[in-house]
């Protein structure tokens, strides 16, 4: 029964993320290069960076430890803090310590893995969200110019959801692995963000 919940949220996020990107690319006809540009450049930049692929997977990962409405919620929470991050660069607001926070949140992530932490949905969501509202702000500064505002955002919203979905898979299949693997695998994540942090 359990897995029978898991898929039908996994298949209902993506199909979302691919059903806004045909809407928007059919809502600008004529401008296949344009959109092609927006899209692409959004799907293209999660991708590019040590430090979003390992925040994006790693939380995907340490959620499947948590409660069920935790793991359920995840997605959502991981794609509204990247969408609100993303919206207060677009409206110009400044945020300061932004790559160190992104660097911040791999190395705690790798903790909560590290430590087997589970936490309760209300605690766990808001950190989510604000992990990635520092990722969703380096996002939306770097977009390139002359895109599509919401084809980018399409773009990486699709990116993320399959990182993360990536990183669910991972944890699944390490649920009856020993449990000092997972903790070493956490240990590594932190030592990374710590880097990262510290560079």
């Amino acid at each position: 029964m359990n897995k029978m919940t898991k898929l039908p949220v996994a298949k209902l996020l993506m199909t979302i993320g691919l059903m806004l990107t045909a809407t928007l690319a059919i809502a600008h006809p004529g401008h296949g290069e344009h959109v092609s540009n927006g899209f692409l450049s959004g799907l293209l930049h999660p991708m590019m960076g040590l430090d979003h692929l390992l925040a994006m997977g790693a939380i995907g990962f340490w959620s499947i430890r948590q409660n069920t409405t935790m793991k359920r919620g995840t997605p959502l929470f991981v794609v509204g803090g990247m969408i609100t991050g993303a919206g207060l660069a677009w409206a110009g607001v400044s945020l300061a310590g932004i790559e160190t926070g992104i660097a911040m949140s791999v190395l705690l992530v790798g903790v909560l893995i590290a430590t087997l932490a589970k936490l309760p949905t209300a605690v766990g969501g808001t950190l989510v969200a604000l992990f990635m509202v520092a990722h969703g702000y380096a996002h939306g500064t770097e977009m390139t110019q002359g895109s599509s505002l919401l084809l980018y955002m399409a773009g990486f919203v699709v990116a993320t959801l399959a990182i993360t979905f990536v990183g669910r898979g991972l944890g699944t299949a390490m649920l009856k692995a020993d449990n000092r693997i997972t903790r070493a695998l956490g240990g590594v994540v932190a030592i990374i963000g710590g880097v990262l942090a510290a560079g």
